[in-house]
């Protein structure tokens, strides 16, 4: 292919070099942004990566440690309670700590560079997510130290995990501490989503999309369907904990199965959650190493749909012994095996890019690792296929047979394809590339080490040895295979340590290293030295960087899309979500201390909830939400006209309505808030199916009359027209609106009121939310509603606030856009609650 001439690009050259060294003072790189204040994806990336690698050192050592207890029959090393800490720990640090942070910290790194961009669309966002993760995790952590940590296994199971029988603050540090890392990582999730599908490059359609891109998207997706059900799982055992509203005691109409329910609701698509992104990070590793494009990318991409859609129909898969009926354990088990089939698709995507590549292919490091990762993971679903059957779980569950088959995957299908990542994207932030023979050393300890630690489980569990123990007889005659076992994690964690002296020997973050020395063929490994005199550039194919000769220079030199900065400040490119068609110029914020005590303030309301010093609790909460105040009032920045991206194109610098980048994350917002919704109406269905004798019928004085019911609604519908009405009369630019503040004041104010109305109706019947699971129900709809309705509250008085200051009119109205979408939801949930409660019972009576 012949060279691109300068009249076939966007731009006709380089800038004046005395412009450029302005921008370059104006850009700092990374380094020079101050730590805690930096909201630029190299540094908050790389800080996240870290902070999750810390997590994983962290519960690996708390693996050897039950490793060394289980190394022999009886042994005393450690006891009981503290056997149940370490475990719970491990189990959570590893799947809430470590595994789901990793991979969005890589997409919060990987992504602006693959697509482009100059980074995601919400800088903030990202950095508040990071550092809320950072404290409340380490805080989590710290509470093994205190003899405070929890006993209730990563799952925490209800009965075990109710305060008759788990007195004292250590289930409450996870319910709190877990549920807000979950918030955190929806907070990502929305940053992601957002950002695949409106800041790629011109030209990138969504069937030019790296495979990571599309991993990252699904992961995103998964997230915002799945992680409510565990909040809301969380919420209601924590006020069964604190107030005992009984959603799991069965005296009172609750069933400890509900949990499981939700949990795993959860707990299944997060093992897809995990794996997906992993498997991105595959397909974008082996066609570089092949120097071959990837064979099937159109199956792959479909494959990781179905995956992404089949996962959440598998939660029943952990619960084949719980009592369900046998044809919900057919259904389920057909599922858990249809789901080996994309899984399939990739792995043999990947032996056929491999094999058309075979001349090429070089054994590095990351290529080990993929190898290694290859044979594990294939282990793994091999086993997971036995699981499904469900004869054989009969006979499997809760012994180390289980222990060993969900490690394959999971560490195999995660673990050693992060590790891949580390060597092979290393040189993109950092000075100096990893070092080759430390890190084939790391890989043989690793691989050999976990084959013999966890290959021996299969057996040992086939022989009758179950999970979750703290010690077992040793005339059971499992003291050699768990000493093997014993022996393998730590000739595993001796390959760990060999990384961790690489990394500290050649690890340098900043510029100076080589440019693509893999000789990728996607964007990643462009140059992005000085932050916004690098263009943006137009993409013709999957593989640019090959199929595009001279495109590093050229987007160095400024050649295509957004070369500098014409808005002055931090920006990048927005485009449609299908065909990434230029939109707009989003100008975005620069560092700021905001988002960290932001982060501090709502990190500090949760835990000490969990100590009970709600005074002070309220206080950080109070002060996490002025940090966000202030955070927010600082983007809605005025429009600055229309600039200069390319030759013959000028787009505009402010966008509202749905080709707004903040519409659509407002739209993801909505569909988490539904999918929590969602979670709890199965819950109240539930619940009535279980225990009917304890659910209102038509005409029981646990229903207020209907006065109540349709007061409530009456507000709500009156709210929804005020805000219509504060929507068609905003000001022109530059007036105040003191009526527009007033009717936004009024639309919240009768939110606010339907609840206090229906709160009182149920006062009036006497209804006592601890006295059965349907009270406890009825009254969790008003939470939830109560919970939504504050944020709309706030929301609104904030857009009030910016109206009497003349920053909000109706060209400038973005702010008051997402109020209005969040508000119409709201009303549109407290209705359809209403119906449930008031309605359903009445109906089946």
């Amino acid at each position: 292919m012949s060279e691109t001439t300068n009249t076939d690009l966007p731009n006709d050259g380089p800038r004046p070099e005395a412009e450029l060294e302005e921008l370059k003072r104006i850009w700092a790189t990374p380094r020079g942004f101050r730590l805690f204040t930096a909201v630029n994806n190299t540094v908050v990336g790389t800080l996240y990566i870290g902070a999750a690698f810390l997590f994983f050192i962290l519960a690996g050592i708390l693996a050897l440690l039950m490793r060394t207890q289980l190394a022999v029959g009886d042994n005393q090393f450690l006891s009981q309670d503290l056997y149940n800490q370490i475990f719970t720990t491990h189990g959570t640090t590893m799947m809430f700590l470590f595994a789901v942070p990793a991979v969005e910290a890589l997409g919060v790194l990987l992504l602006p560079q693959m697509l482009a961009a100059r980074d995601l669309p919400f800088p903030r966002l990202s950095a508040f997510a990071i550092w809320a993760y950072i404290i409340g995790g380490l805080v989590f952590f710290s509470t093994i130290f205190f003899d405070m940590a929890p006993k209730g296994g990563w799952f925490m199971y209800p009965p075990l995990t109710l305060k008759e029988y788990s007195p004292g603050d250590n289930a409450d540090f996870w319910l709190l501490g877990i549920g807000f890392i979950e918030i955190s990582a929806i907070a990502g999730a929305i940053e992601i989503i957002v950002g695949v599908l409106r800041t790629r490059p011109p030209g990138m359609t969504l069937a030019k999309m790296p495979i990571f891109a599309w991993t990252m998207l699904i992961f995103a997706a998964m997230i915002v369907f799945a992680f409510p059900a565990v909040i809301l799982a969380t919420m209601l055992l924590e006020i069964e904990r604190t107030f005992g509203w009984p959603f799991f005691t069965a005296a009172r109409g609750g069933d400890a199965l509900l949990w499981q329910h939700l949990f795993w609701f959860f707990g299944h698509p997060e093992v897809y959650i995990i794996f997906l992104p992993a498997a991105g990070l595959v397909s974008m590793m082996i066609p570089t190493m092949a120097q071959t494009p990837l064979v099937g990318y159109r199956l792959i991409v479909i494959a990781l749909i179905a995956t992404g859609f089949f996962s959440f129909g598998l939660w029943v898969h952990h619960m084949f012994t719980t009592g369900i009926p046998g044809l919900s354990l057919a259904f389920f088990s057909a599922a858990s095996m249809a789901v080996s089939i994309p899984s399939g698709i990739q792995v043999f995507s990947w032996i056929a890019t491999m094999a058309a590549g075979r001349q090429k292919f070089r054994i590095t490091v990351p290529s080990l690792f993929i190898l290694g990762f290859l044979f594990i993971f294939v282990l793994g679903g091999l086993t997971g296929v036995m699981v499904a059957v469900v004869p054989f779980d009969f006979q499997a569950h809760d012994s180390y047979f289980i222990v060993a088959h969900f490690h394959y995957v999971l560490v195999g299908g995660m673990v050693f394809p992060l590790f891949a990542t580390f060597y092979y994207w290393a040189p993109m932030v950092s000075s100096r590339m990893l070092s080759e023979r430390l890190g084939k050393w790391a890989f043989w300890l690793m691989f050999i080490g976990f084959n013999t630690a966890f290959f021996p489980m299969h057996i040992t569990g086939l022989s009758g040895m179950p999970r979750r123990i703290w010690t077992y007889p040793s005339n059971m005659g499992w003291d050699i295979l768990n000493s093997i076992s014993t022996a393998g994690a730590f000739i595993m964690a001796t390959g760990v340590l060999v990384f961790i002296i690489d990394l500290i020997r050649n690890f340098r973050l900043g510029e100076g290293g080589p440019q693509n020395p893999w000789n990728a063929g996607t964007l990643e490994f462009l140059p992005n030295g000085v932050y916004s005199t690098r263009s943006i550039p137009h993409v013709t194919s999957r593989e640019p960087v090959w199929d595009q000769p001279g495109l590093a220079e050229q987007v160095e030199q400024g050649l295509h899309y957004l070369p500098n900065a014409p808005t002055g400040g931090r920006e990048t490119l927005i485009t449609s979500a299908i065909e990434a068609k230029p939109q707009y110029v989003l100008q975005m914020p620069g560092p700021s201390w905001t988002h960290v005590i932001a982060a501090a303030g709502t990190a500090a309301f949760f835990l000490l909830l969990t100590i009970k010093q709600v005074n002070i609790a309220v206080a950080c909460g109070v002060l996490a939400i002025v940090a966000c105040l202030v955070w927010t009032w600082q983007l809605d920045r005025p429009d600055q006209g229309e600039v200069e991206v390319a030759r013959n194109l000028r787009l505009p610098t402010y966008m509202t309505g749905p080709l707004s980048h903040s519409w659509w994350a407002m739209i993801v917002l909505m569909l988490v808030a539904g999918s929590l919704y969602l979670s709890f109406i199965f819950s109240y269905l539930y619940l009535w199916t279980v225990s009917p004798d304890v659910w209102a019928p038509a005409g029981s004085p646990a229903l207020p009359i209907l006065a109540y019911p349709m007061a409530s609604a009456a507000l709500l519908i009156v709210g929804t027209v005020l805000m219509v009405v504060a929507g068609k009369r905003l000001p022109r630019p530059g007036h105040r609106s003191f009526a527009g503040t007033a009717l936004l004041t009024l639309a919240a104010l009768a939110m606010v009121a339907s609840i206090v109305i229906e709160l009182w109706g149920l006062q009036e019947t006497g209804l006592n939310p601890g006295s059965s699971s349907y009270a406890a129900m009825v009254y969790m709809a008003s939470v939830l509603q109560g919970q939504i309705a504050f944020v709309v509250l706030i929301m609104c008085l904030f857009a009030g606030a910016r109206l009497v200051t003349a920053q909000l009119d109706n060209r400038r109205r973005v702010t008051f856009d997402n109020a209005a979408l969040l508000y119409y939801y709201a009303a549109a949930q407290g209705l359809f609650g209403l119906l449930l409660v008031h309605g359903f019972p009445r109906l089946l009576g």
